[in-house]
C-alpha cells in the first residue's frame, strides 16, 4: 500500500500502455480518476466494489468540461500526476489514422483545463506524462536502421501528430515527461528494459536503440519510475524504453 496516497489522472487507459500503468498505481494503493468514453471497459476490468480507489469518469478527452472533472483532487486542489495514452485508430489502407490531430488536440484540452481551473483559484501543478513514440528525435536516430523505411513512410501522419503534442507539452511550462516507446507489441516479460534520455532543447543524454517492447512492460516502467516513485531524472525530458 503507498505511504503517500497521490490521485492520478488517466487519459486513454482502456487499453494498451494506459491500462498496465492504471493496474501497476492501483495495485500500489493509489487514487485513480479515468477518463473513458464507454465506462465498462474499465469497470469489467476493475469492479468498483473491489476496486474503491478508481473513479471513472464517461467522457472524451477533447473535451474541456469532461477533462476538468478528471483533474480535480479535492476542492481547490489539482491533482498530482496525469497519464495520457490517448492515440487514433490506424488505417493502413490511408496510412493515417481516424483523427489525424489527435494526440495535439487533446494536449490543448489538457492544458486549458488546467489554466481555466488555475484561474478558478485551483492549485497544484501535476506532473503530466505522455505517450509518444521513437523515430522522432530532433538530435539524431533513435530506431534501428530496418525500421526507418516503416517509420517515416507508413506512420508520417501520426508521426506529426505526436510531435505537435510533444512541443505543445514542452512549450507548456508544464513538468512533464514524454515516453518514446518502441514499436509496441503485447505481453508482460521479465526482459530489461534499457532507457535513453533526451532533453528537448540541448539534446541526448544517453542512448537506447531498439526494436521492440510491450505495451504491459512499458506501463509498468512508467509506473514504477514516474508514479509510485517519480525519478527526478526523466522530470521536463523525453525518454525513450526498449527492450
Amino acid at each position: 500500500m503507498a505511504t503517500h496516497c497521490k490521485t492520478v489522472t488517466f487519459l486513454g487507459a482502456s487499453t494498451g500502455v494506459g491500462l498496465s500503468t492504471l493496474k501497476h498505481t492501483l495495485a500500489a494503493g493509489h487514487r485513480c480518476i479515468a477518463l473513458c468514453r464507454i465506462p465498462s471497459k474499465l469497470t469489467t476490468i476493475f469492479p468498483p466494489e473491489t476496486t474503491p480507489n478508481l473513479q471513472v469518469i464517461q467522457g472524451n478527452a477533447h473535451d474541456i468540461a469532461a477533462v476538468s472533472k478528471c483533474l480535480v483532487a479535492e476542492k481547490g486542489k489539482l491533482v498530482e500526476e496525469i497519464i495520457s495514452t490517448i492515440g487514433g485508430k490506424f488505417i493502413l489502407s490511408k496510412m493515417t489514422i481516424d483523427d489525424e490531430e489527435v494526440c495535439r488536440k487533446g494536449m490543448t484540452t489538457i492544458l486549458e483545463a488546467l489554466a481555466q481551473l488555475r484561474s478558478g483559484g485551483a492549485t497544484g501543478r501535476p506532473h503530466i506524462v505522455v505517450g509518444s513514440t521513437t523515430g522522432m528525435s530532433r538530435f539524431g536516430r533513435d530506431i534501428p536502421l530496418a525500421m526507418i523505411p516503416m517509420y517515416h513512410v507508413m506512420l508520417k501522419v501520426p508521426h506529426e501528430d505526436k510531435k505537435a503534442m510533444e512541443d505543445r507539452l514542452v512549450e507548456s511550462g508544464e513538468a512533464y515527461t514524454i515516453i518514446r516507446a518502441s514499436l509496441l507489441v503485447d505481453g508482460e516479460t521479465s526482459k530489461e528494459i534499457r532507457v535513453g534520455i533526451e532533453d528537448p532543447k540541448t539534446g541526448r543524454e544517453s542512448k537506447a536503440i531498439g526494436y521492440t517492447i510491450s505495451r504491459e512492460d512499458t506501463g509498468k516502467w512508467v509506473a514504477d519510475n514516474l508514479v509510485l516513485q517519480l525519478d527526478g531524472r526523466y522530470v521536463n525530458k523525453i525518454v525513450m524504453v526498449t527492450y
